[in-house]
This record gives C-alpha cells, structure tokens and sequence, in this order.
C-alpha cells in the first residue's frame, strides 16, 4: 500500500490541533462555542487548507454563518497557533467552511 500524501498527512495533523485548540476554548469569540472539525482539505504546494466545521447541536442558518464568522475573524490566531505546533516552513492560510454532510 502507497504512503499517504504529504498534503493529506499535514491534513490530519491541522484537524485534530485545530480540534484541541477549539475544545480547549483557545478562541474566545462566543461564536466559535461548541465546534467540530469535520474534515480539513489541504492544497498540494500546502498554502490553503480549507477546513469545515459543525456545531454539536442542530443549527440553523445564521448558526452556521456566525460559526463560520467566527472563525475566520480568529483565522489569524489560529493560524499562529498552528504554525508554532507544526513547525511548517510556511503558515498554512485557513478557510472555513460549514460541512453540510450528514453523518
């Protein structure tokens, strides 16, 4: 069996230090309570990762924009946090998107 991608293992490694970032209540904006990183697509040159989120309960759709919101205002802490744990060459740029995928 083939090694996995570069690109999808810095994948994993940015959901779950992004999910610890989150559960422990790193971000404080109100918006950002109760998220889950669902999945985290990254490009192949590792410059853009698209990371998609859910809240625990069900949300409707300002919910999901003020989820979304939230994050992207906290992007830049975020994206300083990650750069520190990972020790990547370059900070990866993080774009948030509501995962609309039923589990």
């Amino acid at each position: 069996m083939s090694e996995p991608r570069r690109a999808d293992r810095v994948a994993e490694r940015l959901r779950a230090e992004l999910s610890e970032l989150l559960l422990r209540g790193r971000v404080r904006d109100p918006g950002a309570k109760d998220v889950v990183v669902s999945a985290v697509r990254v490009t192949d040159d590792l410059s853009l990762a698209r990371v998609y989120v859910r809240v625990l309960q069900e949300a409707d759709a300002r919910r999901k924009q003020r989820v979304v919101a939230a994050l992207t205002r906290a992007s830049g802490f975020l994206r300083r946090e990650l750069a520190a744990k990972l020790k990547l060459r370059r900070a990866v740029d993080l774009e948030f998107f509501w995962d609309e995928q039923v589990d």
